[in-house]
C-alpha cells in the first residue's frame, strides 16, 4: 500500500510540474508574434524581431537576429523599418556588409550578451540540399527571454547538433525544399524537447498550413504545437 501511494504521489508530482511547465511555455507564447515566414516580434524585457522579411508596420527593435545573408532573412530595407538609434543587429560576417547601424557579428558557438539579453549562436545547415552549406557559417539563435529558452532554427535541415539543444519553445522550418520538412522538423522538436514547438517557413516563399498542421499532428500526445496566426 505504501509503495503505490508513493507512485501515486510521484506520478501527481510529475504532472503537477508538467502543467507548470507548459502554463509557463504558454504565457510566454503570448510575447510572440508571428509576422510570416521566418519573422517574429518578441516583446517582454526587449522588443525583439528575427529575420525581418515584409514587415507591415515600422517599429523600434531592441535586437534584430539576422540568421543568414538570403533576401528573404536579410533584408536591408525591412531591417530599416525596426532601426531606433540604440537598435542592436545580431548577424553573420556576409550580412555586415549589407547593413548600417550598431552591429554584432557572429559565428556558430559564439555566446554573447546583447541589452541583457543572454545570446548562445548555434549551426544551421543543409545536410542534403546546397542552399545553406555548412561551411558558410549561418547560424540559429537561442536566447532567453524572462526566463524562457527559446531557439530560433534559421533556414536549416535536421542536423546532429540539434541532440545537443535545450530550449522551451523551439521555432523550426516545415516546409521544405530548402529547410527541413515537416517530418523532418518532428525528429528536431523530439531530440530538443521543448514545451512548445511552433512552426515556421511556410506560406510565403514554400510551403502552406497543411506543412505546419502535419507537423502538429505527428507530434499530437508528444510535444504541445502552436500554429500561430499571422499578424
Amino acid at each position: 500500500m505504501k509503495t503505490l501511494l508513493q507512485s501515486s504521489l510521484f506520478i501527481s508530482l510529475a504532472l503537477l510540474l508538467l502543467l507548470t511547465a507548459h502554463k509557463e511555455g504558454f504565457a510566454m507564447v503570448k510575447n510572440i508574434h508571428w509576422l510570416g515566414h521566418d519573422t517574429f516580434k518578441i516583446t517582454g524585457e526587449k522588443v525583439m524581431y528575427t529575420d525581418p522579411f515584409k514587415v507591415k508596420k515600422a517599429d523600434i527593435a531592441d535586437i534584430i537576429l539576422i540568421t543568414h545573408e538570403h533576401y528573404d532573412h536579410c533584408s536591408p530595407d525591412d531591417i530599416k523599418k525596426l532601426q531606433g538609434p540604440k537598435t542592436v543587429i545580431v548577424a553573420p560576417a556576409d550580412c555586415a556588409s549589407k547593413l548600417k547601424g550598431n552591429i554584432k557579428i557572429v559565428k556558430p558557438g559564439d555566446m554573447i550578451h546583447v541589452s541583457g539579453i543572454r545570446i548562445e549562436v548555434v549551426p544551421s545547415y543543409n545536410t542534403n540540399k546546397q542552399f545553406h552549406t555548412k561551411d558558410r557559417g549561418w547560424v540559429g539563435y537561442i536566447f532567453t527571454v524572462a526566463g524562457e529558452r527559446i531557439y530560433l532554427a534559421g533556414d536549416t535541415d535536421y542536423i546532429p547538433e540539434m541532440k545537443t539543444f535545450r530550449a522551451d519553445i523551439a521555432l523550426l522550418p516545415v516546409s521544405g525544399t530548402y529547410v527541413m520538412t515537416a517530418d523532418e522538423a518532428v525528429q528536431a522538436a523530439l531530440d530538443i524537447k521543448p514545451k512548445i514547438a511552433i512552426p515556421m517557413h511556410y506560406g510565403s516563399i514554400v510551403g502552406s498550413g497543411g506543412d505546419a498542421r502535419k507537423f502538429a499532428e505527428k507530434l499530437k500526445g508528444k510535444i504541445i504545437v502552436e500554429i500561430l496566426p499571422e499578424e
